[in-house]
This record gives structure tokens, sequence and C-alpha cells, in this order.
């Protein structure tokens, strides 16, 4: 769980003192977008390897 918090820090401590805002937003916006996609590659890949998919 402390690298979670670690993470987590790190993430927010990233955007501080940051200007102008919109692009903050921008940013954040995109950092869950990738996390997102990442996220649904890594279902597929998972998905095909156990229900017996030939690579």
């Amino acid at each position: 769980m402390g690298t979670l918090t670690h993470f987590k820090n790190l993430y927010v401590h990233a955007f501080d003192n940051c200007k102008p805002v919109f692009v903050v937003y921008l940013l954040k916006g995109y950092s869950l977008f990738c996390a997102m996609m990442l996220s649904m590659a890594l279902y597929a890949f998972f998905y095909r390897m156990f229900t017996g998919f030939d690579f």
C-alpha cells in the first residue's frame, strides 16, 4: 500500500506550481486516458491468455 501512496504523492507533486492551469488539466486528462488504454490492453492480453487464444 505504501507504493501506491508514493506514486500518488509523485503524481500530485508533479503538477505543483505548474502554469498555465489549463495545461495541467490537459496533462492530467491525458495521463488518465493513458492509464485507461494500458488497463484495456492488459485486460485484453489476460483475457486471450486465459481463454486459450493461440498467439
